[in-house]
């Protein structure tokens, strides 16, 4: 076979085994797609796919094939996140600042704190779990950070499945985890701060903040069709700069999104591009995720660093989130539902692990921990969120105060 034949035999393997699973396993109350592509992602991996069928695996994941997928995966991660940064309403958090700032800085705080505890025991246990590039500090706070993480593109498309994205209660879910969202972003900017390269930092971001008031400025003035090309030369020019610089390339795309408006390039248009990723990119992207996960020390270990991370990012979010129920008086119910719906993991978290992989933050076995957590925490977000709407039936037209 060919190279590009063995590509195309691995996309079909790609596109048809998790959607296979899903639709004839009826998985959606348990297991949306996005989490059986993510799993499948993991077979598919060397771990378990290359160890059961080794000579299969070879004959088809070749380096040159996986070096093509790679490709296609990057550029579609990168959109992705890219989305994300565009999806960032911040006018609504500061119109209900309070609220939103206690929310946010609880819900984000908490697992952060208890994540950097299984962090710091991990590392006391065995310094092989950190990467080699790492400073302790770097690893801690990089463990912290992926239990504080909350997908918010997959977050919008749960709440769309439970009927309450367009609704008042939908729409804090989104403001807080909008605001978690940029101070995650920030804490992952300062884990890749490499003082050697900081003068490139420095010069990434002083042109950065430069060419951003100039965009900000000039894009309305275009038609919607041009505003589009523009955006994405504006994309693949921040990520080559920040990947430069070396803050990575997906730091770059979600400040290229940050700073822009969609109402710029029209939410519906940027609904069906978030959706058209998840259908054709973002399944390359959880293959080539799954090729990296190791378990060289051993899967015990791995599957239970993975439930400690899981058990940080969950409690953390929930009790994070109660505290601040109580202190906001929020009614009963809200906390459960608003927490539950937070700590949604998925294609951030997935992502953030492969930018930790790549600049040798975390090791790979790490690595796997944290894919496997991301999968764990995104199945539970659906069941638990729309048991607790049946049963608590939290009043959703009720909207936090707004505080001038």
């Amino acid at each position: 076979m060919t190279v590009t034949e063995k590509m195309l035999l691995a996309m079909i393997i790609i596109l048809a085994l998790p959607y296979l699973i899903w639709r004839l396993g009826r998985t959606e109350r348990w297991a949306p797609l996005v989490v059986v592509q993510i799993l499948t992602g993991i077979a598919l991996g060397p771990g378990l796919l290359g160890a059961a069928f080794p000579t299969a695996y070879q004959a088809v994941f070749t380096p040159e094939v996986t070096l093509m997928l790679g490709g296609i995966a990057t550029w579609g991660v990168i959109l992705f996140v890219w989305v994300a940064g565009l999806e960032l309403d911040l006018s609504q958090a500061w119109a209900n600042r309070r609220d939103s700032a206690v929310t946010a800085s609880l819900a984000l705080l908490t697992p952060l704190l208890l994540g950097a505890i299984v962090g710091s025991l991990a590392l006391w246990h065995d310094p092989a779990w950190m990467g080699s590039a790492a400073l302790p500090w770097q690893f801690v706070a990089a463990i912290g950070m992926a239990c504080a993480v909350t997908a918010l593109p997959i977050l919008m498309l749960f709440m769309e499945k439970l009927d309450i994205l367009r609704r008042p209660l939908g729409q804090r879910v989104l403001r807080y985890a909008s605001l978690d969202d940029i101070a995650i972003w920030a804490v992952l900017a300062l884990i890749l701060i490499d003082f050697e390269r900081l003068g490139k930092q420095l010069v990434f971001v002083s042109l950065f903040v430069t060419a951003a008031v100039a965009l900000r400025r000039g894009l309305p003035r275009l038609p919607e069709s041009d505003r589009w090309f523009i955006a994405l030369i504006w994309l693949a020019a921040c990520a080559l700069a920040a990947d430069w610089a070396g803050l990575h390339s997906m730091v770059g795309a979600f400040l290229a999104g940050a700073v822009m408006e969609s109402r710029w390039l029209g939410e519906k248009r940027l609904d069906r591009l978030r959706h058209v990723l998840l259908l054709i990119m973002m399944p390359v992207f959880f293959l080539s995720t799954g090729l990296r996960t190791e378990w060289e020390m051993g899967s015990a270990a791995v599957l239970l660093v993975a439930a400690a991370l899981l058990l940080a990012a969950v409690s953390g979010k929930l009790l994070g989130v109660h505290l601040a129920g109580r202190l906001l008086g929020w009614e009963a119910g809200e906390a459960r539902v608003v927490g539950w719906l937070l700590q949604t993991k998925a294609l951030i978290l997935i992502i953030f692990a492969n930018i930790l992989l790549d600049q040798h933050i975390i090791s790979a076995e790490i690595f796997t921990a944290m894919i496997l957590m991301a999968a764990a925490s995104t199945m539970l977000t659906i069941p638990m969120v729309g048991r607790h709407l049946a049963r608590a039936a939290p009043t959703p037209a009720r909207e936090a105060p707004s505080t001038k």
